[in-house]
């Protein structure tokens, strides 16, 4: 079982910067990746970022892509997404995930452990 905590979501700014963390208790697995989802009010929830525990491969949503770094550290248990250049859009509540086995990235329902979600707000 894995268990998942978010901190660092807030208020900031169009242009503005945020750092989201996510501290996971209990084993990660070789294989498993991490990541970040989000969900704004009305909508569908949307892949972000994700990670490969073992070997640190990153992945993307277009809406992030040159604006936001996922990274991991193995050794604390924690991954933290860097969020540039913030865009009133970006505005959601930020969920962080982790799955043993993904075979499809973007997807949703391939992650078996959420967070409780933080909230990211946009002004513009």
């Amino acid at each position: 079982q894995v268990q998942l905590v978010e901190s660092g979501g807030g208020l900031v700014q169009a242009g503005g910067s945020l750092r989201l963390s996510c501290a996971a208790s209990g084993q990660m697995f070789a294989t498993g990746v991490m990541g970040w989802f989000r969900q704004a009010s009305g909508k569908d929830e949307e892949f972000v970022a994700a990670i490969t525990w073992k070997y640190g491969t990153t992945y993307y949503g277009d809406s992030v892509k040159g604006r936001f770094t996922i990274s991991r550290n193995n050794a604390r248990n924690t991954v933290d997404l860097q969020m540039n250049s913030l865009k009133p859009e970006d505005t959601a509540i930020y969920y962080c995930v982790a799955g043993r086995t993904i075979l499809t990235i973007p997807a949703a329902d391939e992650y078996e452990f959420w967070g409780q979600g933080t909230q990211v707000t946009v002004s513009s």
